[in-house]
C-alpha cells in the first residue's frame, strides 16, 4: 500500500468523527499553545532579565583605593591615597577594556534659592553614562573639556531635582550652591530607582571628579575607577591586566599586599545564571505536563478507534493486507491528530503571546527554535503514544476480528 493512500485513508477515517477528532486534537492544541505561550514569556523576561542585569554592570569592573596603614593602625579599604588619576588613564589603554571612569566622591549640602539638600556629590568622568546604560533625561552630561578644566558644572538626580526645584520642572542653565559654591547645571539624569543594595541612585548629583578633586576636596588622589569590559566573559581577564598593571605602577614588592581592591560584580552574573536555570527548568515542566496529557488523549482515542474498526481490520486482513500496513495505517493516523494539532496550537500560541503583549504590556518573543521543537515534540508524541494501539491493531487475528460483533 502506498503512503498516499494510508494517508488518504487516514483523513477519511478522522473525518468520520468529525467532533470526537477535534476535541482529541484539542488536547495537543491546549498543550502545544501553553508551550508556545510559555516559551514567549520566558524568553521576553529573560531578555528583561538580561537587559536589566547588563544595566547593572555584568561586564564592570570597580578599581577602589586600598588599605592605608600609619603607625602600626590599619585605617581600612578606601583609605588609602596612592590611586591617581594618571592610573585611569593608563587602566583605559589596556585592552579588552571599553569605558573608564575616574571617582573621587564626598556629601555635601546643595542650595537652591530657599531650597536645600544634602546629598552624594559623585565625581565622575564622562563615561559612566555609558558604564551604566543611564541616560540623561534633560540637558546633556557634562564634556570632557569640563572635566579638563575642572569646571563647576552638575549633573542632577531626579530626587535631588524634585527636592531643590520641584517634580517635573527643567532646572537646566540654573545656579545652585554647593560648599557655598556656584555651580551650573547642565543636566538631569533619567530616573535609575534602587540598586540592588537598596541605595537611591537617583538621590545624587554628578560633578566632574577634577573639579570635585580641587575644590571641593583639596586632594590629588582619586577613591575609584570604574571599568567596562568589551565583553562580560573578559571581565576576569581584565580585571587581572588591571591588577598587575597597578602593581607595576606602584612599585609593589612580590609578596607585598596590594595598595588597591579590583572588584567585579559577581553577584548580578550568579542571579542571571540563577534566573536562566529556573526559566529552563519551569518551561521543560509545563511542556512535558501539557504534552503527556495530549498524547494520552490521542492513545486513548485510538484504542477505542482500534475496537470500533476490528470487523474493517479483519476484512483488510483477510483481503492481503500485512500487519505492518495495518500498524502503519493507524500510526499515520495518530501523527495526523498531533500534527494537526500541534499547528493549530502554534498559531495559538503566537495569538496568546501577542496578547498578552498587547494588553499586559509583558515583553514576548517567539524563537523559531521553539516552534520546531513544539512541532517536533507533537511529532513525536503522536508516534509515541499512537504505536501502542496500532501495534494492537496489528495484531489481531483476522478470523476474530471478523467474527467479531
Amino acid at each position: 500500500m502506498s503512503v498516499f493512500m494510508i494517508i488518504r485513508i487516514a483523513f477519511k477515517a478522522l473525518s468520520r468523527n468529525k467532533m470526537r477528532t477535534a476535541l482529541t486534537m484539542l488536547g495537543m492544541i491546549i498543550g502545544v499553545a501553553a508551550v508556545i505561550t510559555m516559551v514567549a514569556l520566558g524568553t521576553g523576561a529573560q531578555t528583561s532579565i538580561d537587559a536589566a542585569v547588563q544595566s547593572a554592570g555584568t561586564n564592570t569592573v570597580i578599581v577602589s583605593a586600598g588599605n592605608f596603614t600609619q603607625g602600626g593602625v590599619r585605617q581600612g579599604q578606601g583609605n588609602a591615597s596612592t590611586l591617581i588619576p594618571d592610573d585611569a588613564v593608563a587602566i583605559s589603554q589596556l585592552p579588552g577594556i571599553l569605558y573608564t571612569a575616574a571617582g573621587s566622591s564626598t556629601r555635601a549640602q546643595m542650595v537652591a534659592g530657599n531650597q536645600n539638600w544634602n546629598t552624594q556629590a559623585q565625581g565622575t568622568d564622562v563615561d559612566l553614562p555609558l558604564i551604566n546604560a543611564w541616560p540623561v533625561d534633560d540637558g546633556s552630561f557634562f564634556t570632557t573639556q569640563d572635566v579638563t578644566q575642572a569646571a563647576k558644572v552638575v549633573v542632577l538626580g531626579t530626587v535631588v531635582r524634585d527636592q531643590l526645584f520641584g517634580t517635573d520642572s527643567e532646572p537646566v542653565g540654573q545656579v545652585i550652591q554647593i560648599q557655598h559654591q556656584p555651580f551650573t547645571v547642565v543636566g538631569v539624569m533619567a530616573s535609575k530607582g534602587q540598586s540592588s543594595m537598596g541605595q537611591d541612585r537617583d538621590d545624587t548629583v554628578f560633578i566632574p571628579y577634577t573639579t570635585v578633586m580641587k575644590k571641593m576636596r583639596g586632594v590629588t588622589f582619586i577613591n575609584n575607577v570604574t571599568v567596562a569590559a568589551a565583553e562580560a566573559s573578559q571581565v576576569t581577564a581584565v580585571a587581572d591586566r588591571i591588577a598587575t598593571l597597578l602593581r607595576v605602577r606602584h612599585k609593589i614588592a612580590p609578596g607585598d599586599p596590594d595598595d588597591f581592591m579590583v572588584r567585579t560584580i559577581e553577584e548580578m552574573a550568579s542571579v542571571r545564571k540563577e534566573a536562566t536555570q529556573t526559566m529552563t527548568a519551569l518551561l521543560a515542566s509545563i511542556a512535558g505536563v501539557s504534552l503527556l496529557v495530549g498524547g494520552i488523549g490521542i492513545m486513548n482515542i485510538m484504542l477505542v478507534s482500534v475496537t470500533e474498526r476490528t470487523r474493517e481490520i479483519g476484512l483488510r486482513m483477510a483481503i492481503g493486507a500485512r500487519g505492518r500496513d495495518v500498524l502503519l495505517q493507524f500510526l499515520v493516523e495518530a501523527i495526523v491528530l498531533s500534527l494537526f494539532g500541534g499547528g493549530i496550537g502554534i498559531a495559538l500560541g503566537f495569538g496568546v503571546a501577542q496578547g498578552v503583549t498587547l494588553w499586559q504590556g509583558w515583553p514576548t518573543a517567539v524563537s523559531p527554535n521553539a516552534v520546531f521543537l513544539a512541532f517536533g515534540f507533537a511529532a513525536a508524541t503522536g508516534v509515541f503514544f499512537g504505536f501502542y494501539p496500532a501495534q494492537k491493531a496489528a495484531a489481531l487475528d483476522p478470523i476474530d476480528a471478523l467474527r467479531f460483533e
